[in-house]
């Protein structure tokens, strides 16, 4: 070879290193930049290959996928699960261990294919109903008949059926309870007990017709101040129109009374209204359609699966669940069983667990989800789990609330659960099941942020922070509750309850910029705010607040609390209230206005308390009365307290129908109050998402009439 031919092919060699070797190289960078994606297809099979053409059959196969892919190859860059549109019904809930998850670098993605959504369903489809002669569809259950399978919800067409009640509208009322201690236990409460509830003729009459081979699937549901209990029966003596029962004793703080309400469920002679359900203990499931119901093409689904994600990570020992998301993914139809020994009281229901259940999990994100028609809550961050996020999802139709952060006893260390982001879903329609529980909570857990979310249409209370009554220690600090649209809670149902909710010491908290309404309680309690046992260190600052029972803030005690730049409205007993009188500086109330057209301005220990109280503004559209805790507004004054506030008109453009907007600023200037976007608050992005949050008018007219009616007895 001469040397111009030895030129030209070291000349080529190099044409070849410099132009083709970092392509290649690139092209290497980019497939471990993009990492894997494999497919999941409703007609799919999980023994094939993961690709578009030969796609998997169910989450459970993706994630074997992605094990199997590891022990092959190694960690090799992010994986995308992209899931075609469809049903699936889930055999097993999705189990994600350690070894499951990704890294920052490197996710692991459960995302719905572009413009398609899949939905997961827990529940099992039923078809083959007859129809008897009375109407009523009849089904042979084979696997409740021989194998004792049972369920507690039912769905059809898409709705929550109701289980058999009586009455159907309203309750029974309660003549007499005794309690009989069987043992006493330790606690303030008697460990085991009877309860013996008697009846005149007129409630007991309802139960008259309960069978003898139906009695072991009878439930009673008695609702007592913040709190229900649940109980199987276990003797109905007709003679004596008495109903037995046992369980823990009643709590003496919280037990049920002579009056109390009550409502019977789960037998044959309840099943008398459209709508209803029952499965007697033969295996026949029994339902009275709806009009236009047709047994051959409804779709009616029972629950089966009590779970439908488990993230299992181990904080303490360094091996969690990482790097994880579920995106645009639904989830469905999951059950909850109530116990053989029913429920007992417990406040905002943290007895029960969540369709979605994690532990030890950092970066495991929720975006664009639904979760809904669950027996249970629909999501429950527990212990160990750090820096995660539900964004822009849906959770709705809930037999319990929706979703749950931290735990109900303290962990230190990895294994407190913090930095967890709630930020623009909409969380409506829950406790359904379970009444007590709430839209958010927040137990030991810090440093959360819950952030323009829609909550509305819950029993009890929409957020709830801190799970420590009193001053001792409480880790449930710095969290943030700002720009949410809370409302429609209470429903007449249940006492002593709020949209927002704090217990224990907070140091760090701020809840502002909120818009609550519509609060509404059985007998006492119904506040916007609420600071009660041992809130310290809360800032409530910039909320409206309007249209609530016994006011837009109460404290029961707390410490250092500052309640600044708010606008309370329209409550319809008291506008403010407070109770315990402590040594301490209770709270600050500054630079705050209260418009009201009935009832007290404040009601409580004002006069008593330690609390610093001034340039608020007062306004009474009704009328030209100020009732400060039974005192004129001059009167009040001489204890020292709003020395330099008002009563004036802020200049509302239309408070009578809840438009808060400032026609002028001059006046609200006069007490420093700085007005603050009432347009920020809720969910944002696109018009429909927006729309999506928005109650249906009857339930808000339902709301109403409840109202009304419960304040025409007061």
């Amino acid at each position: 070879m001469n040397h111009m031919k030895i030129s030209s092919a070291i000349g080529l060699l190099l044409v070849f290193l410099i132009y083709v070797t970092p392509m290649a190289y690139a092209t290497a960078n980019q497939v471990k930049e993009n990492g894997r994606t494999i497919y999941v297809a409703p007609n799919g099979d999980d023994k094939s290959e993961g690709t578009i053409d030969q796609p998997l059959a169910s989450l459970i196969g993706a994630r074997d996928w992605i094990r199997k892919h590891k022990k092959n190859n190694g960690a090799t860059g992010p994986v995308t699960i992209l899931i075609r549109g469809g049903e699936y019904e889930m055999l097993a809930p999705l189990e994600l261990n350690p070894g499951d998850g990704g890294s920052e670098e490197a996710p692991v993605v459960y995302k719905a294919y572009p413009n398609e959504k899949p939905v997961f369903s827990g529940g099992k489809k039923l078809s083959g109903f007859k129809v008897n002669e009375l109407g009523i569809w009849e089904l042979e259950l084979h696997e409740s008949r021989y194998y004792k399978w049972r369920f507690d919800q039912l769905y059809v067409n898409g709705k929550r059926a109701t289980l058999a009640r009586t009455p159907n509208e309203g309750f029974m009322h309660i003549g007499a309870v005794k309690q009989n201690d069987w043992i006493k236990g330790t606690g303030r409460a008697v460990e085991k007990a009877q309860h013996v509830f008697s009846f005149d003729e007129e409630n007991f009459s309802h139960l008259k017709g309960i069978a003898d081979e139906d009695l072991e699937n009878v439930r009673l549901r008695a609702y007592h101040k913040w709190n229900f209990t649940m109980r199987y029966l276990d003797k109905l003596d007709k003679d004596s129109a008495q109903v037995y029962t046992s369980g823990g004793g009643m709590p003496p703080w919280n037990p049920i009374k002579e009056g109390g309400r009550i409502v019977f469920e789960n037998f044959a002679a309840a099943l008398d209204e459209a709508g209803e359900w029952y499965l007697n203990s033969k295996g026949i499931l029994y339902y009275i359609p709806l009009p236009g119901e047709h047994p051959e093409n409804a779709e009616v689904i029972a629950p089966v699966l009590d779970n439908l994600v488990l993230v299992k990570g181990d904080a303490a020992n360094g091996k969690p669940v990482e790097h994880v998301r579920f995106e645009g993914l639904s989830f469905m139809h999951c059950h909850y069983a109530v116990p053989p020994s029913g429920a007992e009281p417990s406040q905002a229901a943290t007895m029960i667990n969540a369709a979605v259940m994690l532990e030890g999990a950092n970066h495991v994100d929720f975006v664009d989800c639904e979760i809904s028609k669950t027996g249970q809550h629909a999501l429950w961050y527990g212990k160990g789990c750090h820096n995660s996020t539900i964004e822009r999802s849906y959770l709705h139709d809930l037999g319990g609330g929706g979703i749950y952060l931290g735990e109900t006893r303290a962990h230190e260390g990895v294994n407190h659960t913090s930095h967890i982001k709630l930020h623009n879903n909409i969380i409506q329609t829950g406790g359904l099941e379970y009444p007590t529980a709430v839209g958010v909570w927040v137990g030991h857990s810090s440093d959360n942020e819950i952030s323009h979310n829609d909550i509305g249409d819950f029993y009890y209370t929409g957020i709830s922070v801190g799970w420590v009554w009193g001053y001792a220690e409480s880790n449930a600090k710095r969290n943030t509750i700002v720009y949410n649209h809370i409302h429609h809670i209470g429903w007449t149902l249940l006492s002593d309850m709020a949209a927002v909710y704090t217990l224990g010491k907070s140091e760090g908290t701020v809840i502002s910029n909120n818009i609550v309404h519509h609060v509404h309680a059985y007998s006492y309690g119904g506040w916007g705010l609420y600071t009660d046992e041992g809130s310290t260190g809360i800032v409530m600052e910039n909320n409206l607040v309007y249209s609530t029972k016994t006011g837009g803030f109460h404290q029961h005690y707390g410490e250092n609390n500052t309640i600044r730049n708010n606008i309370f409205a329209y409550a319809k007993m008291y506008q403010a209230q407070c109770t315990r009188v402590e040594e301490h500086r209770s709270f600050d109330f500054m630079n705050n206005i209260i418009v009201f057209d009935k009832g007290a301005v404040l009601q409580g220990a004002w006069e008593k308390i330690d609390i610093a109280m001034d340039n608020n503004m007062y306004w009474n559209t009704g009328g030209e009365k100020y009732d400060f805790n039974g005192k004129s507004f001059a009167e009040w004054q001489k204890f020292g307290h709003d020395q330099h506030s008002r009563i004036m008109n802020p200049r509302f453009k239309d408070p009578e129908n809840f438009n808060f907007e400032f026609s002028s600023k001059k006046t609200i200037r006069r007490i420093g109050f700085k007005p603050f976007d009432l347009d920020a608050s809720g969910v944002y992005g696109e018009e429909a998402w927006k729309e999506k949050a928005k109650l249906p008018e009857s339930i808000l007219a339902a709301f109403d009439r409840e109202v009304k009616v419960n304040m025409e007895k007061e």
